[in-house]
C-alpha cells in the first residue's frame, strides 16, 4: 500500500479534525496562550483526552487528576494498537510502531482496520499526516481566533464543542440501549457531584474519573459484549 494513498485516505479525516480543534484552541485560548495550546495538540491527538484535560486546568486540578483523567479517558487506544498489531505487513517493525502509534484515533483506526490488504508503514504514515496537520493547524488556528475575536462571539463557538459530543453520543444512544444506560449513570454521577453539598467540593478531575469508571464497569457488568466465534 502506497503513501498516496495514505495521503487520499486521510484527507476527509484531516479536515474533520480542523473544525474539531478549531473548537478546542477556541476552549484553551480563554487561560492559555496560542503557543501551549498548539502544543498541548501536537503531542496529545485525542480530542476527550484533551478536553478533559483543558477543564481539570481551568479549574486548577493536579497533576494527579490530570494523569489519571487522560489514562482511563485513553485506555480505548491501547486496545486499538493491539488489534491494528494484527493487521499490519512483517515490514512494520518495532520502532515504527512506537513512531505512529501516537497516531491512532477512533477514525484513523476504522479506516485502516477497513483496508482488504495488510497496512504498510509508508501507507499508515501518510493515513496520519493530514489527520495530524488537521488537527494541530485547527487548534492553532482557533486558538489565535480566541484571542482575536469577541468574548461573545468566541463563547458561542465554545457552545459547539458541547454541540460535537452530543452529536457523537447520541446515534449510538438511539441505537444501542446498554450505551444509553451508560451515559445516564454518567450523567446522574456528575449531577450528584454538582448539586449535593457534601460532593460538590470534589475537584472536576476526579469527577470525571468516578463517571467514566463508573459507568463503564456498570456497563461491562451487565451488557458484556458476547465473543464472535469463528
Amino acid at each position: 500500500m502506497k503513501f498516496s494513498k495514505g495521503i487520499c485516505d486521510g484527507l476527509p479525516i484531516g479536515i474533520g479534525y480542523f473544525a474539531v480543534s478549531f473548537s478546542f484552541g477556541i476552549a484553551a485560548s480563554k487561560f492559555l496562550n496560542p503557543c501551549l495550546v498548539t502544543l498541548i495538540s501536537m503531542t496529545n491527538l485525542t480530542s476527550a483526552g484533551q478536553f478533559a484535560g483543558i477543564q481539570i486546568m481551568q479549574a486548577a486540578g493536579t497533576l494527579v487528576e490530570m494523569i489519571l483523567a487522560t489514562f482511563f479517558i485513553n485506555l480505548r487506544y491501547s486496545l486499538m494498537a493491539i488489534s491494528l498489531s494484527q493487521k499490519v505487513t512483517p515490514s512494520f517493525g518495532t520502532l515504527q510502531r512506537i513512531f505512529l502509534s501516537m497516531g491512532i484515533t477512533d477514525e484513523i483506526y476504522a479506516l485502516a482496520m477497513s483496508q482488504k490488504e495488510r497496512i504498510s508503514p509508508t501507507y499508515y504514515f501518510g493515513l496520519t499526516v493530514l489527520p495530524y496537520i488537521g488537527w494541530s493547524l485547527g487548534t492553532l488556528t482557533g486558538s489565535v481566533a480566541g484571542q482575536i475575536l469577541p468574548t461573545v462571539l468566541t463563547n458561542s463557538l465554545g457552545v459547539a464543542l458541547y454541540g460535537m459530543f452530543i452529536a457523537i453520543v447520541v446515534p449510538k444512544v438511539k441505537q444501542h440501549r446498554p450505551t444509553l444506560i451508560a451515559v445516564a449513570i454518567a450523567i446522574a454521577i456528575s449531577l450528584l457531584f454538582h448539586y449535593a453539598p457534601v460532593l460538590s467540593n470534589v475537584t472536576p478531575g476526579f469527577v470525571i474519573i468516578i463517571c467514566a469508571i463508573t459507568a463503564s464497569l456498570f456497563a461491562a457488568k451487565f451488557f458484556p459484549i458476547e465473543e464472535k466465534t469463528e
